[in-house]
């Protein structure tokens, strides 16, 4: 579906959907300004599910424990990765100073940021300057 930027609202067929900065925008929207939409959205949407934490489900086995244990271990790793490329915290918002929470300017990154997002995620290494 494409849809229009009116101001700071998200237009179809001159109605108004959402604000630009909600994070239904950021969620179910993406810029395609440079035809990159789809792209930019499947990006985002793999960074927030590669970091998010694994769900803990009643009944698990030890293996499964196991397994779980294993993938928090990695995203710690990746998260203080992030934590500490100064690249990355222009996709910081300021106002959480002890909690990451992506900002506007990562849901409208562009494709080789995120791109190296993913790879400092997956063990790359990140900028240290």
């Amino acid at each position: 579906m494409v849809c229009e930027l009116n101001d700071e609202v998200i237009e179809k067929d001159g109605r108004q959907l959402v604000y630009v900065t909600s994070e239904n925008a950021h969620q179910y929207f993406s810029r395609d300004d440079d035809g990159r939409g789809l792209e930019r959205g499947r990006l985002t949407q793999e960074i927030q599910k590669r970091l998010a934490p694994p769900p803990e489900r009643p009944g698990m086995s030890s293996a499964q424990r196991k397994k779980r244990e294993d993938e928090i271990k990695r995203q710690i790793a990746a998260w203080t990765r992030i934590w500490n490329d100064p690249k990355l915290q222009k996709f910081k918002m300021r106002e959480h100073a002890d909690h990451w929470l992506w900002n506007h300017a990562f849901f409208n990154a562009e494709i080789e940021d995120l791109t190296y997002i993913l790879n400092v995620i997956e063990g790359g290494t990140p900028c240290t300057e």
